[in-house]
């Protein structure tokens, strides 16, 4: 997020001041400012240890002006000529009327001069000033000044436009290749993605059914509909994507991979984009890459302190394999990539192997799969341990083959990273073993399991906290009612969170150690239960139990937990 303030250090220490940030807060903002827009300020509101609306509240104490929200703009505002709408939109400033003979200003920084003396400069008057966030702002620009709506776009085509695009006639590929490059249909996909990245949604999906075209987002891990076009547009959307991802647009019958890349209100997005054909027409996914805001840091990832004590330990280890389990989608690359930024230096070479590689990473060799044409994970290997590493990282470990060359790697003094689909860490170790690993390489050579999942935060703008029920606790695992919190928080929903109840998400992990006791039950081939039961004797905290900890700190909730471990009570 783009910030602005004439005295960011002011600014910091006023907001530890007066309890809105810890100055442990502070220091690790300090510490990440320079990865982020805005520097110390930016890395506080994308971490969350402050909102929007809790920054402008504090702006319009600190200047005693009022503060206004996205509802209490009126529907008609002022034209000013001489003020252009790129001007407000990069200053974030909103003319609402004039009172008085003074300009009313809506700004989200009241103390950025330059700004404030080139109205006065423009107007010829003097200024009243309200505050507001940069989102609320933003919002009202777009609605006066921003692209068409969906409607406004489809107008443009009239009825016989719609028919030729969802006929049988579109097996013309010159007129499907027309029809991509129409601008209502040009502006109908950019607003689809512009909607997406503003929206923070990780991926776009385009599904076509009978009668029907749905548009859905994902965001913070949760599909959600969104307003879509009409079906009979399915072809022409379909089309201009596959253009912008240099796809053929003939091909309708095989699935296709591949990318785009444009910028998005300033930023530069990477979509990765997959298409597969299916009953009604071919269904398209594409997934949002925000190189620019993200950031790997393993001090913003959610581990607890002991667990990240460990971890760090065994990252920092000459050699051996490292394993990070779990679904897809539950941040296992981010973790990856986050210990290789930790431990990256001019006196390491590091080299992945990926498929495919999401982000690139300073100072580290990437290669990406490339099935095709023979780069499998397991040749690609093969050629990297020649390229003198000190670190390795392997996308994933799908097979024997790979397997055995990571551990191959590690046994002639590699540090290995690498990631397996499984439900826990122990269910790891038998999962190789099925694969056909002997269980002695296993017990050299694994020095630690990750298994992690990403829960949902709460927002902090409209938590609201409750009496949990013993019910609730029960489900959770809390037997011992007596310790459980006499208060919790759960979601409601305002316009921050877009009515979801939830903002950003935050991991959590289970930290599998191989002990002595550890290796000795995997050379006697113990089950995954009994790895299970020793893992907890020796204080290994699962995910449900690093769930409830956030639970009990007010980032998470219980349903929120439950949802996403609903696996260890089917195996309880």
């Amino acid at each position: 997020m783009k910030l602005s303030y004439e005295t960011p250090a002011m600014l910091e220490r006023l907001l530890v001041q007066t309890g809105k940030i810890s100055e442990e807060d502070l220091e690790q903002a300090l510490l990440q400012g320079s990865t982020y827009d805005g520097g110390p300020v930016g890395a506080l509101l994308a971490t969350q240890k402050i909102t929007e609306d809790g920054l402008a509240q504090l702006l319009a104490e600190q200047s005693n002006s009022p503060t206004l929200k996205y509802a209490d703009f009126p529907e008609e505002f002022i034209e000013i000529p001489s003020l252009s709408p790129k001007f407000l939109k990069e200053h974030y400033v909103l003319p609402i009327r004039f009172e008085d003979g003074k300009l009313l200003v809506v700004l989200a920084d009241p103390f950025d001069r330059y700004t404030l003396d080139n109205i006065r400069l423009c107007i010829g008057k003097g200024l009243k000033i309200a505050i507001s966030t940069q989102r609320d702002i933003l919002r009202a620009l777009e609605d006066r000044f921003g692209d068409a709506t969906m409607d406004e776009i489809i107008e443009d085509l009239d009825e016989e436009d719609l028919e030729l695009i969802g006929s049988e006639e579109d097996e013309d590929i010159d007129h499907l290749r027309d029809r991509a490059f129409e601008a209502p249909v040009i502006r109908l996909v950019n607003l689809l993605i512009s909607r997406a990245v503003e929206g923070g949604a990780s991926d776009i999906h385009i599904e076509p059914f009978e009668g029907q075209l749905k548009i859905r987002y994902r965001a913070d891990g949760v599909l959600h509909d969104v307003e879509s076009p009409p079906r009979a547009l399915e072809s022409a959307i379909v089309s201009r994507v596959k253009i912008m991802a240099d796809l053929n647009i003939a091909e309708r019958r095989l699935p296709q991979d591949g990318r785009i890349g444009l910028k998005v209100g300033g930023k530069k997005i990477d979509l990765r984009v997959s298409t597969v054909p299916t009953l009604h027409g071919e269904s398209v996914v594409m997934r949002v890459l925000d190189r620019e805001s993200m950031t790997f840091s393993l001090l913003t990832l959610g581990f607890d302190e002991k667990t990240l004590e460990h971890f760090m330990y065994l990252i920092r280890k000459p050699h051996g394999i490292i394993l990070v389990t779990g679904p897809t989608g539950s941040g296992k690359t981010t973790t990856l990539y986050a210990a290789l930024a930790k431990i990256n230096s001019p006196d390491k070479k590091i080299i992945t192997v990926e498929d495919p590689v999401e982000y690139e990473l300073p100072g580290v060799n990437q290669i990406e799969v490339k099935s095709k044409i023979g780069l499998t994970f397991a040749s690609g290997l093969r050629s990297i341990v020649r390229q003198d590493p000190d670190i390795i990282l392997i996308g994933e470990i799908r097979d024997l083959e790979t397997a055995e060359i990571a551990i191959q790697s590690s046994l002639t003094g590699h540090l290995v990273f690498s990631t397996v689909h499984t439900n826990d860490a122990p269910t790891t170790i038998t999962r190789l073993m099925d694969m056909g690993v002997e269980n002695y390489l296993l017990a050299s050579t694994i020095e630690g399991v990750l298994a992690q999942r990403l829960v949902r935060r709460l927002c902090p703008n409209c938590k609201e906290s409750y009496e949990p029920t013993k019910q609730e606790l029960m489900q959770i695992g809390i037997s011992d009612l007596k310790s459980a919190p006499e208060s919790l928080y759960r979601p409601v929903g305002c316009d921050e969170c877009n009515m979801t109840g939830y903002k950003g998400r935050v991991g959590i992990y289970e930290l599998l150690l191989m002990t002595d006791q550890m290796t000795s039950m995997i050379l006697s081939k113990a089950a995954a239960h009994e790895l299970r039961q020793e893992s907890i004797r020796q204080g290994t905290r699962t995910l449900r139990e690093d769930g409830w900890l956030k639970v009990a700190k007010g980032m998470t909730s219980i349903s929120e937990v439950l949802r996403v471990t609903q696996e260890e009570l089917i195996e309880v």
